[in-house]
């Protein structure tokens, strides 16, 4: 039998220290990642963040994420991540606008000619020096593009739309914000700025028409419940920045950023391959609730919404030769 001796007692409690030590010095160098966005926790694009890119990161980053707007308001998720107060977010391309005019070309709808389109010219590098403009100004490093669906109008009652003349008058919420109003304004809509947690409500007691999102979206938020029609005006193919603050990704090591860039490219391949597969199955869903889903004049709607564009203060803004470059992919 072995005997613990004095020495050998000491020897043990040693190591059990270094061990502890060890085991804390471990946990202190996991990287935490405190993330925000406006999606509600139980909206089924949320599991694919928490638990695919969560699950890529591994035990090397503690990936906190905030969903519903609940740590910080939507529309301020920039500004937090620029004070170091939040890490990580998945935003708007209007919310650049302010800082970063030239962003504005993104948020133009009728853009894209289709999914595919959208996700080729993010693929290209047609966007790298608009990317770069985006990053020197904000000081935030944009990981990926992640597909949310195409927006379509969404409305109470019976009145058909079939161009935008149609939707004049109709109280469109749209976003707060210089260029969520001027794209509700060029569908030929009344816009009115309204925070998206809002929305059901507004859409229940009539104090607004109508909204614009995608199908997966207006499935998780029950709007069908309180809308009668879906007007597939495909009015913008939408994706998020997802974005990462510059203090944060300055802080990592070679390692960790390869680590986190290809978890986000990840991400960006899963959330689009969900959201395509929720948009084909969703039409037959939303009709067996009752609601009237058709397709309006598309043609009149891209020709008269790209017409207000370019005669408006926003393509003034746009960098010279990339919508010839956008539309030559």
């Amino acid at each position: 039998m072995f005997k613990t001796t004095k020495r050998t007692r000491r020897q043990g409690a040693a190591l059990a220290a270094a061990a502890l030590c060890l085991t804390a010095g471990m946990a202190a160098a996991q990287v935490e990642l405190i993330y925000s966005d406006t999606v509600a926790a139980a909206d089924p694009r949320s599991a694919v963040l928490d638990e695919g890119f969560a699950a890529c990161l591994g035990d090397a980053f503690d990936f906190r994420p905030y969903h519903g707007a609940t740590l910080v308001k939507q529309g301020t998720e920039l500004t937090a991540m620029q004070r170091g107060n939040l890490d990580m977010a998945n935003l708007a391309i209007f919310d650049f606008y302010n800082q970063v005019p030239e962003t504005s070309i993104l948020g133009t709808a009728y853009l894209f000619r289709d999914v595919d389109h959208m996700r080729a010219v993010y693929k290209s590098d047609v966007l790298d020096d608009l990317v770069a403009t985006i990053e020197e100004k904000t000081n935030v490093k944009v990981l990926a593009w992640p597909y949310i669906g195409t927006r379509h109008v969404n409305i109470r009652g019976d009145r058909q739309i079939t161009t935008p003349a149609d939707l004049e008058g109709v109280k469109l919420r749209m976003p707060g914000g210089e260029g969520w109003q001027f794209l509700g304004e060029a569908l030929g809509a009344n816009p009115t700025p309204l925070a998206f947690t809002e929305v059901y409500t507004a859409l229940q007691t009539g104090a607004i028409d109508g909204q614009d999102n995608p199908l997966p979206t207006d499935k998780s938020m029950k709007f069908y419940e309180v809308t009668d029609q879906i007007v597939l005006t495909g009015h913008r193919m939408s994706n998020n920045v997802f974005t990462v603050s510059k203090i944060k990704w300055d802080s990592l090591d070679a390692d960790q950023q390869a680590h986190l860039q290809g978890c986000a490219d990840e991400f960006e391949d899963n959330m689009a391959n969900y959201v395509l597969q929720q948009e084909e199955e969703l039409v037959s869903f939303f009709e067996g609730e009752g609601l009237k889903v058709y397709t309006p004049d598309t043609q009149a709607f891209r020709d008269h919404v790209l017409g207000v564009y370019l005669a408006s203060k926003f393509s003034q803004d746009w960098p010279e030769g990339l919508l010839e470059k956008i539309n030559g992919l």
